[in-house]
Protein backbone atom coordinates (compact mmCIF):
# COMPACT_ATOMS: atom_id res chain seq x y z
CA UNK A 1 0.00 0.00 0.00
CA UNK A 2 1.51 3.40 -1.16
CA UNK A 3 2.37 5.97 1.92
CA UNK A 4 -0.19 8.55 0.13
CA UNK A 5 -3.03 6.06 0.51
CA UNK A 6 -1.74 5.31 4.07
CA UNK A 7 -2.25 8.41 4.80
CA UNK A 8 -5.51 9.16 3.75
CA UNK A 9 -7.23 6.28 4.66
CA UNK A 10 -5.44 5.80 8.58
CA UNK A 11 -7.01 9.75 8.97
CA UNK A 12 -10.41 8.94 7.79
CA UNK A 13 -9.94 5.99 10.23
CA UNK A 14 -8.70 7.99 13.34
CA UNK A 15 -12.03 10.95 12.77
CA UNK A 16 -14.65 8.38 12.30
CA UNK A 17 -13.87 6.54 15.30
CA UNK A 18 -13.40 9.86 17.13
CA UNK A 19 -9.64 10.52 17.88
CA UNK A 20 -9.45 14.46 18.63
CA UNK A 21 -8.72 16.05 15.45
CA UNK A 22 -4.88 16.90 16.03
CA UNK A 23 -4.20 13.29 16.81
CA UNK A 24 -5.70 11.84 14.21
CA UNK A 25 -3.47 14.16 11.55
CA UNK A 26 -0.53 13.26 13.89
CA UNK A 27 -0.67 9.44 13.41
CA UNK A 28 -1.91 9.57 10.39
CA UNK A 29 1.66 11.51 9.31
CA UNK A 30 3.56 8.89 11.79
CA UNK A 31 2.12 6.26 9.81
CA UNK A 32 2.67 7.77 6.28
CA UNK A 33 6.41 8.51 7.27
CA UNK A 34 6.53 4.73 8.48
CA UNK A 35 5.26 3.10 5.16
CA UNK A 36 7.53 6.00 3.02
CA UNK A 37 11.03 5.13 4.75
CA UNK A 38 10.75 8.79 6.14
CA UNK A 39 12.82 9.73 9.48
CA UNK A 40 10.16 10.06 12.23
CA UNK A 41 12.12 13.50 12.72
CA UNK A 42 10.17 15.28 9.92
CA UNK A 43 6.93 15.67 11.54
CA UNK A 44 9.01 17.26 14.27
CA UNK A 45 10.72 19.49 12.27
CA UNK A 46 7.96 20.67 9.79
CA UNK A 47 5.51 21.44 13.45
CA UNK A 48 8.35 23.81 14.53
CA UNK A 49 8.65 25.38 11.07
CA UNK A 50 4.80 25.76 11.20
CA UNK A 51 4.92 27.46 14.21
CA UNK A 52 8.23 29.37 13.74
CA UNK A 53 6.03 32.45 12.34
CA UNK A 54 5.53 36.23 12.96
CA UNK A 55 2.47 36.45 11.30
CA UNK A 56 1.27 33.25 13.32
CA UNK A 57 2.26 35.53 16.66
CA UNK A 58 -1.42 37.24 16.07
CA UNK A 59 -3.31 34.57 17.06
CA UNK A 60 -2.34 34.02 21.00
CA UNK A 61 -2.77 37.73 21.02
CA UNK A 62 -5.86 37.89 19.56
CA UNK A 63 -6.85 35.15 21.79
CA UNK A 64 -5.75 36.48 24.64
CA UNK A 65 -7.75 40.19 23.47
CA UNK A 66 -11.04 38.61 23.16
CA UNK A 67 -10.86 37.12 26.94
CA UNK A 68 -9.79 40.56 28.49
CA UNK A 69 -12.24 42.55 26.33
CA UNK A 70 -15.14 40.03 27.30
CA UNK A 71 -14.37 39.99 30.81
CA UNK A 72 -13.48 43.76 31.13
CA UNK A 73 -16.69 45.23 30.00
CA UNK A 74 -16.76 45.68 26.33
CA UNK A 75 -19.22 43.78 25.35
CA UNK A 76 -21.90 44.87 28.00
CA UNK A 77 -21.74 48.16 26.78
CA UNK A 78 -21.32 47.20 22.96
CA UNK A 79 -24.84 45.58 23.77
CA UNK A 80 -26.30 48.91 25.28
CA UNK A 81 -25.40 50.82 21.99
CA UNK A 82 -27.36 48.26 19.89
CA UNK A 83 -30.17 47.78 22.01
CA UNK A 84 -30.78 51.24 21.70
CA UNK A 85 -30.29 51.48 17.79
CA UNK A 86 -32.85 48.23 17.25
CA UNK A 87 -34.39 46.79 20.50
CA UNK A 88 -37.62 48.42 19.56
CA UNK A 89 -38.30 46.88 16.26
CA UNK A 90 -39.65 43.48 16.04
CA UNK A 91 -37.30 40.95 17.38
CA UNK A 92 -35.19 43.50 18.59
CA UNK A 93 -33.46 41.57 20.88
CA UNK A 94 -31.94 38.91 18.14
CA UNK A 95 -31.09 41.77 15.81
CA UNK A 96 -29.19 43.67 18.73
CA UNK A 97 -27.49 40.03 19.15
CA UNK A 98 -26.43 39.81 15.30
CA UNK A 99 -25.44 43.77 15.60
CA UNK A 100 -23.26 43.04 19.12
CA UNK A 101 -21.63 39.86 17.55
CA UNK A 102 -20.21 42.17 14.45
CA UNK A 103 -18.84 44.65 16.56
CA UNK A 104 -17.48 41.92 18.64
CA UNK A 105 -15.90 40.13 16.09
CA UNK A 106 -14.11 43.19 15.19
CA UNK A 107 -12.15 42.50 18.54
CA UNK A 108 -12.05 39.19 19.39
CA UNK A 109 -11.14 37.55 16.08
CA UNK A 110 -12.44 34.23 17.27
CA UNK A 111 -15.86 32.59 16.63
CA UNK A 112 -16.54 31.24 19.71
CA UNK A 113 -15.13 34.06 21.69
CA UNK A 114 -18.21 35.86 20.25
CA UNK A 115 -20.69 33.42 21.34
CA UNK A 116 -19.53 33.70 24.62
CA UNK A 117 -19.21 37.46 25.56
CA UNK A 118 -22.64 38.36 23.74
CA UNK A 119 -24.21 35.03 24.67
CA UNK A 120 -23.95 35.25 28.20
CA UNK A 121 -25.67 38.67 28.15
CA UNK A 122 -27.68 38.49 25.36
CA UNK A 123 -29.74 34.17 25.39
CA UNK A 124 -30.86 35.00 29.40
CA UNK A 125 -32.69 38.92 28.06
CA UNK A 126 -33.96 37.26 25.30
CA UNK A 127 -35.41 34.49 27.31
CA UNK A 128 -36.89 36.95 29.86
CA UNK A 129 -38.11 39.15 27.12
CA UNK A 130 -40.51 35.91 26.16
CA UNK A 131 -38.10 34.37 23.18
CA UNK A 132 -38.19 30.51 23.33
CA UNK A 133 -34.72 29.17 24.72
CA UNK A 134 -34.08 27.14 21.38
CA UNK A 135 -34.37 30.78 18.95
CA UNK A 136 -32.47 32.47 21.52
CA UNK A 137 -29.51 30.16 21.90
CA UNK A 138 -29.81 29.75 18.08
CA UNK A 139 -29.81 33.49 17.27
CA UNK A 140 -26.49 33.79 19.84
CA UNK A 141 -25.19 30.49 18.18
CA UNK A 142 -25.02 31.97 14.33
CA UNK A 143 -23.99 35.72 15.09
CA UNK A 144 -20.93 34.04 16.91
CA UNK A 145 -20.05 33.20 13.58
CA UNK A 146 -19.16 36.12 12.58
CA UNK A 147 -16.32 36.53 14.71
CA UNK A 148 -14.06 35.11 11.81
CA UNK A 149 -15.84 36.38 9.18
CA UNK A 150 -15.25 40.17 10.35
CA UNK A 151 -11.62 40.91 10.81
CA UNK A 152 -9.36 40.68 12.39
CA UNK A 153 -10.23 37.03 11.78
CA UNK A 154 -7.89 34.05 13.15
CA UNK A 155 -8.52 31.78 10.31
CA UNK A 156 -7.98 34.67 8.13
CA UNK A 157 -4.52 34.57 9.57
CA UNK A 158 -4.14 30.83 9.23
CA UNK A 159 -4.86 31.63 5.52
CA UNK A 160 -2.65 33.98 4.93
CA UNK A 161 0.05 32.42 6.71
CA UNK A 162 0.01 28.67 4.90
CA UNK A 163 -0.89 30.23 1.34
CA UNK A 164 1.16 33.62 1.37
CA UNK A 165 -1.79 35.75 0.72
CA UNK A 166 -1.86 38.75 1.97
CA UNK A 167 -3.64 38.79 5.08
CA UNK A 168 -4.33 42.40 5.43
CA UNK A 169 -5.84 41.90 1.84
CA UNK A 170 -8.14 39.17 3.78
CA UNK A 171 -8.95 41.55 6.67
CA UNK A 172 -10.27 44.07 3.99
CA UNK A 173 -12.40 41.57 1.94
CA UNK A 174 -13.92 40.20 5.22
CA UNK A 175 -16.12 43.52 5.87
CA UNK A 176 -18.57 43.62 2.83
CA UNK A 177 -19.26 39.87 3.34
CA UNK A 178 -19.35 40.11 7.02
CA UNK A 179 -22.33 43.16 6.68
CA UNK A 180 -23.81 40.96 3.94
CA UNK A 181 -24.06 37.52 5.85
CA UNK A 182 -25.26 39.67 8.96
CA UNK A 183 -27.92 41.11 7.03
CA UNK A 184 -29.34 37.88 6.10
CA UNK A 185 -29.36 36.72 9.85
CA UNK A 186 -31.39 39.81 10.62
CA UNK A 187 -33.79 39.64 8.32
CA UNK A 188 -34.92 35.70 8.92
CA UNK A 189 -34.75 37.07 12.82
CA UNK A 190 -37.02 39.79 11.73
CA UNK A 191 -39.63 37.67 10.08
CA UNK A 192 -39.19 34.21 12.79
CA UNK A 193 -39.87 37.09 15.25
CA UNK A 194 -43.05 38.57 13.69
CA UNK A 195 -44.30 34.99 12.98
CA UNK A 196 -43.93 34.31 17.04
CA UNK A 197 -44.84 37.34 18.02
CA UNK A 198 -41.18 38.40 19.66
CA UNK A 199 -41.83 42.05 19.72
CA UNK A 200 -39.40 44.68 20.52
CA UNK A 201 -38.59 46.96 24.22
CA UNK A 202 -41.36 49.05 23.49
CA UNK A 203 -39.70 52.20 24.37
CA UNK A 204 -39.32 54.44 20.95
CA UNK A 205 -35.87 55.70 19.15
CA UNK A 206 -34.63 58.09 21.44
CA UNK A 207 -31.06 59.65 19.76
CA UNK A 208 -29.90 61.07 23.41
CA UNK A 209 -30.41 57.75 25.03
CA UNK A 210 -28.14 56.41 21.58
CA UNK A 211 -25.88 59.46 22.44
CA UNK A 212 -25.69 58.59 26.05
CA UNK A 213 -24.58 54.89 25.68
CA UNK A 214 -22.24 55.67 22.78
CA UNK A 215 -20.48 57.79 25.15
CA UNK A 216 -20.11 55.36 27.92
CA UNK A 217 -19.30 52.59 25.24
CA UNK A 218 -16.48 54.91 23.63
CA UNK A 219 -13.28 52.78 24.58
CA UNK A 220 -15.62 49.59 23.66
CA UNK A 221 -16.29 50.98 20.54
CA UNK A 222 -12.70 52.37 19.51
CA UNK A 223 -11.58 49.24 20.08
CA UNK A 224 -12.08 48.19 16.54
CA UNK A 225 -10.99 51.79 15.17
CA UNK A 226 -7.76 51.23 16.57
CA UNK A 227 -6.79 47.70 15.73
CA UNK A 228 -8.15 48.22 12.15
CA UNK A 229 -7.41 51.97 11.37
CA UNK A 230 -3.77 50.73 12.65
CA UNK A 231 -2.96 48.17 9.97
CA UNK A 232 -4.37 49.70 7.60
CA UNK A 233 -3.35 53.22 8.06
CA UNK A 234 0.10 51.72 7.64
CA UNK A 235 1.09 52.14 11.40
CA UNK A 236 1.36 48.27 12.01
CA UNK A 237 1.14 45.18 10.90
CA UNK A 238 -1.62 42.72 11.59
CA UNK A 239 1.08 41.11 14.13
CA UNK A 240 1.10 44.04 15.87
CA UNK A 241 -2.10 45.22 16.05
CA UNK A 242 -3.43 42.21 18.14
CA UNK A 243 -0.17 42.77 20.87
CA UNK A 244 -2.20 46.58 20.56
CA UNK A 245 -5.41 44.62 20.91
CA UNK A 246 -3.63 42.87 24.34
CA UNK A 247 -2.59 46.14 26.18
CA UNK A 248 -5.86 48.10 24.73
CA UNK A 249 -7.98 45.42 26.28
CA UNK A 250 -5.70 45.68 29.74
CA UNK A 251 -5.39 49.28 30.48
CA UNK A 252 -9.29 49.78 29.28
CA UNK A 253 -10.63 46.94 31.57
CA UNK A 254 -8.29 47.70 34.77
CA UNK A 255 -8.08 51.49 34.85
CA UNK A 256 -11.04 52.99 32.30
CA UNK A 257 -14.23 50.39 33.26
CA UNK A 258 -12.63 48.73 36.09
CA UNK A 259 -14.45 45.80 36.00
CA UNK A 260 -11.32 43.82 35.23
CA UNK A 261 -10.07 43.04 38.34
CA UNK A 262 -5.85 41.88 39.11
CA UNK A 263 -7.03 38.55 40.34
CA UNK A 264 -9.06 38.04 37.08
CA UNK A 265 -5.69 38.09 34.83
CA UNK A 266 -4.55 34.30 36.15
CA UNK A 267 -7.18 32.67 34.75
CA UNK A 268 -7.80 34.61 31.50
CA UNK A 269 -4.31 33.86 30.78
CA UNK A 270 -4.77 30.31 31.27
CA UNK A 271 -7.51 30.03 29.32
CA UNK A 272 -5.97 31.54 26.51
CA UNK A 273 -2.89 29.46 27.04
CA UNK A 274 -4.95 26.69 26.44
CA UNK A 275 -6.93 27.48 23.75
CA UNK A 276 -3.78 28.38 22.05
CA UNK A 277 -1.71 25.24 22.76
CA UNK A 278 -4.83 23.44 21.46
CA UNK A 279 -4.62 26.07 17.90
CA UNK A 280 -0.41 25.34 17.91
CA UNK A 281 -1.03 21.51 17.99
CA UNK A 282 -3.37 21.19 15.14
CA UNK A 283 -0.85 23.91 12.94
CA UNK A 284 2.04 21.48 13.90
CA UNK A 285 0.76 18.48 12.64
CA UNK A 286 -1.62 19.79 9.60
CA UNK A 287 1.53 21.57 8.60
CA UNK A 288 3.42 17.90 8.27
CA UNK A 289 0.59 16.60 6.95
CA UNK A 290 0.21 18.91 3.87
CA UNK A 291 3.71 18.66 3.69
CA UNK A 292 3.71 14.99 3.27
CA UNK A 293 0.65 15.64 0.92
CA UNK A 294 2.26 17.89 -1.55
CA UNK A 295 5.76 15.50 -1.75
CA UNK A 296 3.34 12.74 -2.76
CA UNK A 297 1.86 14.83 -5.26
CA UNK A 298 -1.69 14.73 -4.11
CA UNK A 299 -2.71 18.37 -5.72
CA UNK A 300 -1.67 17.47 -8.86
CA UNK A 301 -3.19 14.56 -8.97
CA UNK A 302 -6.40 16.17 -7.08
CA UNK A 303 -5.93 19.39 -10.01
CA UNK A 304 -5.89 16.18 -13.01
CA UNK A 305 -9.16 14.68 -11.18
CA UNK A 306 -11.37 18.14 -10.58
CA UNK A 307 -9.99 19.60 -14.28
CA UNK A 308 -11.60 16.03 -15.71
CA UNK A 309 -15.03 16.66 -14.33
CA UNK A 310 -15.52 20.37 -15.71
CA UNK A 311 -13.47 23.03 -16.71
CA UNK A 312 -16.11 25.92 -15.18
CA UNK A 313 -14.44 27.45 -12.32
CA UNK A 314 -17.92 27.79 -10.42
CA UNK A 315 -18.54 24.29 -10.71
CA UNK A 316 -15.28 23.56 -9.39
CA UNK A 317 -15.70 25.76 -6.45
CA UNK A 318 -19.31 24.48 -6.06
CA UNK A 319 -17.53 21.26 -5.56
CA UNK A 320 -15.27 22.38 -3.36
CA UNK A 321 -17.65 24.44 -1.17
CA UNK A 322 -19.81 21.33 -0.84
CA UNK A 323 -16.97 19.16 0.40
CA UNK A 324 -15.74 22.28 3.04
CA UNK A 325 -19.60 22.39 4.19
CA UNK A 326 -19.23 18.39 4.36
CA UNK A 327 -16.27 18.25 6.49
CA UNK A 328 -16.83 21.06 8.56
CA UNK A 329 -19.73 19.04 10.21
CA UNK A 330 -16.90 16.66 11.85
CA UNK A 331 -13.64 18.59 11.61
CA UNK A 332 -11.82 21.79 13.29
CA UNK A 333 -12.11 25.13 11.70
CA UNK A 334 -8.35 26.06 11.01
CA UNK A 335 -7.75 22.16 9.78
CA UNK A 336 -9.97 22.51 7.06
CA UNK A 337 -8.10 25.41 6.43
CA UNK A 338 -4.45 24.42 7.11
CA UNK A 339 -5.49 21.08 4.99
CA UNK A 340 -7.86 22.22 2.18
CA UNK A 341 -6.36 25.88 1.01
CA UNK A 342 -2.78 24.57 0.23
CA UNK A 343 -4.51 21.49 -1.67
CA UNK A 344 -6.85 23.26 -3.70
CA UNK A 345 -5.70 26.94 -4.28
CA UNK A 346 -3.02 25.78 -7.40
CA UNK A 347 -6.19 23.92 -8.86
CA UNK A 348 -8.45 27.82 -8.76
CA UNK A 349 -5.38 29.77 -9.84
CA UNK A 350 -5.32 28.05 -12.84
CA UNK A 351 -8.78 28.53 -13.29
CA UNK A 352 -8.79 32.35 -12.73
CA UNK A 353 -10.09 32.75 -8.78
CA UNK A 354 -8.79 35.24 -6.97
CA UNK A 355 -7.04 33.72 -3.88
CA UNK A 356 -8.61 36.41 -1.80
CA UNK A 357 -12.46 35.04 -3.08
CA UNK A 358 -11.38 31.84 -2.23
CA UNK A 359 -9.99 32.64 0.88
CA UNK A 360 -13.22 34.33 2.12
CA UNK A 361 -15.46 31.12 0.94
CA UNK A 362 -13.27 28.58 2.73
CA UNK A 363 -13.50 31.11 5.87
CA UNK A 364 -17.33 31.45 5.51
CA UNK A 365 -18.02 27.72 4.93
CA UNK A 366 -15.92 26.59 8.12
CA UNK A 367 -18.10 29.20 9.91
CA UNK A 368 -21.09 27.28 8.91
CA UNK A 369 -18.83 23.89 10.18
CA UNK A 370 -18.65 25.64 13.23
CA UNK A 371 -22.76 25.57 14.14
CA UNK A 372 -23.56 22.04 12.63
CA UNK A 373 -22.50 19.02 15.05
CA UNK A 374 -21.20 17.06 15.95
CA UNK A 375 -18.43 19.12 15.96
CA UNK A 376 -19.60 22.53 15.93
CA UNK A 377 -18.25 24.88 18.68
CA UNK A 378 -20.54 27.30 18.72
CA UNK A 379 -23.61 25.01 19.59
CA UNK A 380 -21.46 24.05 22.48
CA UNK A 381 -20.66 27.36 23.78
CA UNK A 382 -24.68 28.33 23.30
CA UNK A 383 -25.47 24.78 24.91
CA UNK A 384 -23.27 25.50 27.38
CA UNK A 385 -25.27 29.04 28.39
CA UNK A 386 -28.84 28.45 28.02
CA UNK A 387 -28.89 24.67 29.09
CA UNK A 388 -30.24 23.13 26.19
CA UNK A 389 -29.06 20.25 24.89
CA UNK A 390 -26.99 20.13 21.65
CA UNK A 391 -29.47 18.21 19.84
CA UNK A 392 -31.82 21.08 20.24
CA UNK A 393 -29.55 23.39 19.99
CA UNK A 394 -29.24 22.05 16.83
CA UNK A 395 -32.60 21.61 15.17
CA UNK A 396 -33.68 25.30 16.54
CA UNK A 397 -30.13 26.68 14.08
CA UNK A 398 -31.35 24.85 10.94
CA UNK A 399 -32.74 27.58 9.78
CA UNK A 400 -29.50 30.18 9.94
CA UNK A 401 -27.45 27.54 8.74
CA UNK A 402 -29.39 26.97 5.74
CA UNK A 403 -29.50 30.86 5.61
CA UNK A 404 -25.89 31.25 5.70
CA UNK A 405 -25.30 28.60 2.59
CA UNK A 406 -27.68 30.44 0.40
CA UNK A 407 -25.47 33.69 1.30
CA UNK A 408 -22.64 31.40 0.64
CA UNK A 409 -23.47 30.54 -2.55
CA UNK A 410 -24.50 33.88 -3.64
CA UNK A 411 -20.83 35.23 -2.72
CA UNK A 412 -19.05 31.93 -5.16
CA UNK A 413 -21.41 33.86 -7.74
CA UNK A 414 -20.56 37.19 -6.93
CA UNK A 415 -16.99 37.56 -6.39
CA UNK A 416 -17.57 41.16 -6.50
CA UNK A 417 -18.60 41.28 -2.48
CA UNK A 418 -15.50 39.82 -0.90
CA UNK A 419 -12.93 41.59 -3.70
CA UNK A 420 -14.96 45.48 -3.79
CA UNK A 421 -12.94 46.90 -1.00
CA UNK A 422 -9.14 44.75 -1.64
CA UNK A 423 -9.64 46.14 -5.29
CA UNK A 424 -10.04 49.59 -4.02
CA UNK A 425 -7.03 49.31 -2.33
Amino acid sequence: MSASVVLGVTLIIGLLIGIPIAFSIGIATVAALFVGGIPASFIAQQSFLAVDSFPLMAVPYFILAGALMETGGLSKRIINVAQEMMGNITGGFGIVTILSSAIFAAISGSSPATVAAIGSIMIPAMIKRGYSKDFAAAVAGSGGGLGIVIPPSIPMIIYGVVTGVSIGDMFLAGFVPGIFLAGLMIILIYYTSKKRGYVGTGVKFSLSRLLKASKEAFWALMAPVIILGGIYSGVFTPTESAVIAVVYGLIVGLFIYKELKWKDLPKTLISSAMITGSVMIILGTATAFGKLVTMYQVPNQLADLILGMSDNKYIILLLITALVLFVGTFMETLSIIIILAPLFLPVLTQLGVDPIHFGILLVVGAEIGMMTPPLGVNLFVASGISGLSIERVSKSIFPFVLTLILGLIIMLFVPWISLVIPNLF
